[in-house]
């Protein structure tokens, strides 16, 4: 009879961090990227890595908040002309907040949570 240990200690792998919130820039190459790899790379490595649960949902309520607001913005251009600067304000943010946070996971830091909808907690 085999005895499963269960109380396995967590890695510290701020890099496995750091790249999962670069992964992010994938959607500006592949359109979808920037939410697949990122949950693929969460829901994978959540329970090795100290910080990917924390990390993991950062990224898809990030990603899930500026689809969803990209989303309302574009009839909003035709109902109010303000959805022209929601998209420039969000193009904007989606490209900062990813730097941010993989800085601060580099540093060992909670991720930023600037704009973010929490739809998993």
């Amino acid at each position: 009879m085999e005895i499963i240990n269960y109380n396995k200690t967590l890695e510290q792998n701020n890099q496995l961090l750091v790249i999962a919130h670069l992964s992010q820039f994938l959607t500006y190459v592949t359109g979808f990227g920037g939410l697949i790899v990122p949950l693929l790379l969460w829901l994978t490595t959540k329970d090795t890595v100290n910080g990917m649960d924390e990390h993991g949902k950062s990224i898809v309520n990030f990603q899930l908040t500026v689809l969803l607001i990209t989303i309302l913005s574009v009839p909003a251009i035709l109902l109010f002309g303000l959805g022209i600067l929601s998209l420039i304000f969000i193009g904007v943010v989606a490209f900062v907040i990813p730097i941010v946070n993989a800085v601060r996971a580099s540093n060992g830091e909670k991720p930023s949570t600037f704009m973010t909808i929490p739809f998993i907690s």
